[in-house]
């Protein structure tokens, strides 16, 4: 693992406030000059730290008014029938994110949709159709509480 110092962990709170800050911005921001905040920002994007610059829209506005937390248990847990599942899920433009769990569910999916007829679509043409699922267990959002893509870094060194 990289090691990053507080300057660094400076540029990556400043980036993962708005991505689209360029590097005089950001060193502005983090009270360094333009040539070493680019070095460090080079540095830290050959690190694989920054998977990728990315855009946040608002899914009201653009028709996905629907979140819904799905729980999945699959009926068996090979090797074979695992990978056909998450290629399966993978596929799914519904789904925006899938996590393979320990407890009580195998998968957690995020799935984002316009409405309850298009997460019913979704449920019974979709997902349904898949191979070896045992239960679907649906979760609707009613009001996000609290989202966050920005992880917590330490800026106190």
């Amino acid at each position: 693992m990289e090691t990053f110092d507080l300057t660094d962990m400076k540029i990556l709170r400043a980036l993962q406030d708005d991505a689209r800050l360029n590097t005089k911005e950001i060193a502005h921001k983090i009270g360094l000059s333009v040539t070493p905040t680019y070095e460090r920002l080079k540095k830290i994007e050959r690190s694989g730290v920054i998977r990728q610059y990315v855009t946040l829209l608002d899914a009201e506005k653009i028709g996905k008014a629907l979140t819904v937390f799905c729980n999945v248990s699959l009926q068996l847990h090979s090797q074979k029938l695992i990978r056909q599942f998450e290629t399966a899920i993978r596929k799914m433009e519904e789904v925006m994110e899938c996590y393979h769990l320990a407890g009580t569910y195998d998968y957690m999916l995020k799935v984002a949709v316009a409405d309850m007829k298009s997460y019913q679509y979704f449920l019974t043409n979709k997902l349904a159709a898949v191979e070896n699922i045992a239960q679907v267990h649906s979760s609707f959002v009613m009001t996000p509480v609290k989202y966050t893509t920005s992880y917590p870094l330490d800026l106190s060194s």
